[in-house]
């Protein structure tokens, strides 16, 4: 059985999420048969870059395309979507990331596609490239061969070489919203005819931090877990996945704020005896915390979609800051930061956490 992120991996335009505003430029760019030979795809893990490009190369080396989406029937769309075409080369720059690799490359392009009109480059995580291959595969952008096309992804744009990006197409992806993830976690559910409670979506959604593929690879642990269950519910997930609810980091917020020190060291060694991750618990408070800061400097974002938190949870957050100022919520940041790091070496693993719990509110008193 196909993991689900492979399973549910968008085949047309039409099944991508959150990005419509780059389908749509590459939609048109199809239609008006203006295709670009280089892209550059540029955002955050698990937004679609790669999904977006083989969708795109499928439809643009398409035998009958219809309304520049791939028919997915032709043999071009069948072999790029079993992974077997000769005419869509993927490189992981990750691995391969050397000017050997690109060497090889090159040689490659010179060669006219097998049956398609384009040659297809697609290499992930290009930032990783060494200076020498990234020096190569500049001098093969600016003279790259008819047949041939590259798109480059990344997570790192800032990383890669201004020459290189200066000769590509620049899409910039963003992270997909909770509304996004709940639907799409809903639909692959009643595709796969499992029973779920809706708190349980809610959960896996906002765990995954706007990524595509995280939701899908959660929701795969759970269903595996659950196969013997009648339903899916938010009880087994969160025991299952050491899952962090945002309701958890909200009270302990409380208690931060309203300087109950005691009390708030207890909650945190509670959340050790209920098998909660520290570790997640911690990258969920200081996400917690950069939505305050967020809202302290711009309240209008209470209405925004893009934050993976409900709106019922961010107005709770607009009234909890109230009293507090931008310097206060962003020294506790850079306080729960430190202890994040400190939390590597530590022999006693929540200590670091209590310290920086001290810190805050023995600060606070002495102002």
């Amino acid at each position: 059985m196909a993991v689900l992120y492979r399973k549910y991996r968008p085949q047309n335009f039409s099944e991508v999420i959150g990005q419509a505003h780059i389908v749509q430029t590459l939609i048109n760019s199809i239609k008006n048969n203006n295709i670009s030979h280089a892209y550059l795809f540029s955002g955050p893990r698990g937004s679609g870059k790669t999904s977006i490009a083989r969708v795109f190369a499928k439809a643009i080396n398409c035998q009958k395309p219809h309304d520049a989406e791939p028919c997915n029937k032709c043999s071009s769309c069948l072999e790029i979507s079993q992974g077997n075409s000769l005419d869509l080369i993927e490189i992981d720059a990750a691995s391969h990331r050397g000017i050997d690799d690109i060497r090889e490359l090159k040689e490659g392009i010179k060669f006219s596609p097998v049956k398609s009109k384009y040659k297809i480059f697609i290499i992930d995580e290009c930032h990783q490239l060494s200076k020498d291959a990234a020096n190569a595969l500049l001098k093969t952008l600016e003279e790259p061969p008819s047949h041939a096309m590259f798109i480059l992804a990344t997570t790192e744009a800032n990383k890669m070489i201004q020459t290189i990006v200066s000769r590509c197409q620049r899409f910039d992806f963003k992270k997909l919203n909770l509304k996004e993830l709940v639907e799409k976690l809903k639909f692959i559910l009643k595709k796969e005819n499992v029973k779920f409670e809706d708190a349980t979506v809610l959960l896996i959604a906002q765990n995954a931090r706007g990524s595509l593929r995280d939701a899908e690879s959660l929701l795969d642990k759970c269903m595996s877990f659950s196969q013997a269950q009648p339903m899916l519910k938010a009880e087994d997930v969160k025991e299952l996945l050491g899952i962090v609810e945002i309701s958890q980091v909200a009270t302990f917020f409380d208690l931060v704020v309203s300087k109950k020190a005691k009390e708030a060291i207890m909650y945190l060694n509670e959340m050790i005896e209920k098998s909660i991750d520290l570790n997640e618990f911690v990258k969920t408070f200081i996400y917690y915390l950069r939505e305050a800061l967020m809202l302290k400097m711009n309240p209008d974002m209470i209405h925004s979609e893009d934050s993976v938190l409900t709106k019922e949870e961010l107005q709770k957050i607009s009234a909890d800051i109230t009293k507090l100022s931008h310097r206060e919520i962003k020294g506790m940041m850079e306080a729960f930061i430190e202890a994040e790091n400190k939390m590597k070496y530590a022999n006693i693993l929540q200590l670091p956490l209590e310290l920086a719990v001290l810190d805050i509110i023995e600060s606070d008193e002495n102002k």
